[in-house]
């Protein structure tokens, strides 16, 4: 850490009034921009820069599902208007993306008919995540999305001798590939624990720590607090794969490292806070993921890594800014140090000057060399999720339950 930065701004700083009034007004402009994802026919649109319609009627699992997600929290939180994309995200789940013929979820939809087949636990989880927050709000279909959903990933997903969840499948559930990831399990466990949460039901959290275990337990520590993406179909490291640049990259990804740590967190409060050395193995994660992403000259963090924790991706998206200060978050909720304290005013400044859209709302997906918004990977503003959560979780006190701690945070 550099001790020649400028003091931060009231408004960057963890717990001070200026930073909670912060938090609350970019929150508001989120969920008032994103109100324009719905699409009349049923639906949501993807949005450009400004908030207009991209031109494309091809509607994702993930989509679907965390503005699902998203607008369910800013319904708790206070925001006026969710209610309209939260009935349009669960009616979509249900009778677009679930398949009657073979069951489960279809990843794409195009103008009400099928379009990408494949059943990937990505979705699934999603799918799990947008049942259980609805779950939290009151939802009467709530109950019905997260028992069809928990079934498949059970049936068909969840592999019981290693504690984890197989990728991909076709729509009839034949083999698809052997691939086996990092980012879906993350994601389930994000969803596991909010399932639990919702429910009570020991069989979430029990499947959440057994994901945490390998890869924090077990894969974290022998690669020195690096996260390797790729597994073979008997989960072993692939040093080899390298598949699609934006959502399979080879090497490591910090923002992931980030988010498993934020996990990790939440499940270790779910748990007691036992003293299982959970914390110590949080920081590790977040430490070794902030010395190698940060990048000194420009800001921002980078995509990706190789395995030596060189630059491999040097791009700077939203995302991975968002879930450094939702870890950062954590720690400080639980007193935090004076370099946690100042990363996470760090990550704000930067996210403040170069993401956060002040005049229309919403996050620039990803900056350029000089530090302006550019769409070299991304079309538009892609999704509210990553962006509004960052801004909602630190308002809330504790490590876990952030959905019932909102409590109107938002209502003017």
């Amino acid at each position: 850490m550099r001790s020649d930065l400028p003091p931060s701004a009231p408004q960057h700083r963890f717990g001070t009034p200026e930073h909670h009034d912060f938090l609350v007004e970019d929150a508001r402009r989120q969920f008032s921009f994103f109100k324009a994802s719905l699409r009349p026919e049923g639906g949501f649109y993807v949005l450009g820069h400004d908030g207009t319609p991209l031109g494309s009627n091809v509607q994702e699992l993930h989509t679907t599902t965390r503005l699902t997600h998203s607008y369910v929290l800013g319904k708790l939180a206070g925001a006026a208007g969710c209610e309209a994309v939260i009935e349009a995200g669960i009616d979509y789940l249900w009778h677009h993306h679930r398949d009657p013929d073979h069951g489960g979820y279809l990843w794409a939809v195009k103008g009400g008919k099928v379009h990408d087949a494949r059943k990937l636990a990505y979705g699934h989880v999603f799918v799990l995540l947008a049942g259980a927050s609805a779950k939290l709000a009151g939802h009467p279909d709530a109950d019905r999305l997260i028992h069809d959903v928990t079934e498949t990933l059970e049936r068909r997903f969840w592999e019981d001798d290693a504690g984890l969840f197989a990728d991909e499948w076709n729509r009839d559930w034949s083999p698809f590939s052997t691939y086996r990831g990092m980012n879906a399990n993350m994601h389930a466990v994000e969803a596991l624990l909010t399932a639990y949460e919702a429910t009570g039901w020991d069989q979430y959290l029990v499947k959440a720590g057994r994901i945490l275990a390998f890869f924090i337990g077990r894969i974290a520590p022998s690669e020195g607090w690096r996260l390797p993406e790729h597994y073979t179909a008997d989960w072993q490291v692939d040093w080899t794969y390298s598949g699609n640049p934006m959502f399979r990259p080879a090497g490591t990804t910090p923002g992931h490292s980030f988010e498993l740590a934020r996990l990790l967190l939440q499940y270790w409060d779910l748990r007691g806070r036992p003293d299982d050395g959970s914390r110590d193995a949080a920081w590790a994660l977040t430490e070794r993921a902030l010395m190698d992403g940060w990048d000194a000259d420009r800001g921002g963090v980078y995509y990706t890594l190789g395995l030596d924790g060189a630059p491999a991706i040097r791009a700077r998206y939203w995302w991975p800014v968002t879930e450094a200060i939702g870890v950062l978050a954590s720690f400080l909720k639980l007193g935090g140090t004076e370099e946690q304290s100042e990363w996470y005013s760090r990550l704000w400044r930067f996210a403040d000057a170069s993401f956060i859209d002040h005049q229309r709302g919403g996050w620039y997906p990803e900056v350029d060399e000089q530090g302006q918004p550019t769409t070299t990977q991304f079309s538009g503003k892609p999704d509210i999720y990553h962006a509004v959560q960052a801004c909602l979780y630190p308002l809330t006190p504790r490590l876990s339950r952030m959905a019932t701690d909102l409590d109107g945070v938002l209502a003017r």
